[in-house]
């Protein structure tokens, strides 16, 4: 008996990857950056799996690398969020940026990069 193969549909291959897809709504350029539009007092989010126009190239040491892919292995196994290492480092990156706008000197950011 021959053995069939499931491949997946059309609707798999082609999700939509944006809200603005998901919709059909012409997007914006909030939707066109991945930023959802933040309400006052909201906490920041990363873009999540949007797709990004943009790329950087980051060199980390294979400690920073190990303990970046522990904190995704842990996102999953004691929180339930699966998500790759470019997720964890985009919502870093919009959490330092929000606290940097909010606490100024004060910020973790300044802190961690010491003071000149």
């Amino acid at each position: 008996m021959p053995r069939r193969v499931g491949l997946p549909g059309a609707a798999e291959l082609f999700r939509p990857t944006s809200v603005a897809d998901a919709t059909g709504a012409a997007a914006g350029p909030a939707a066109r950056s991945g930023e959802a539009p933040s309400e006052e007092g909201a906490a920041p989010q990363g873009s999540g799996r949007v797709r990004h126009d943009e790329k950087i190239t980051v060199y980390v040491s294979s400690d920073e690398l190990l303990a970046l892919e522990q904190a995704r292995l842990t996102l999953r196994a004691e929180h339930g969020v699966a998500v790759d290492r470019g997720r964890i480092v985009r919502t870093a990156i919009v959490l330092a940026m929000a606290d940097l706008a909010a606490r100024g000197g004060d910020s973790d950011l300044v802190r961690g990069l010491g003071t000149p």
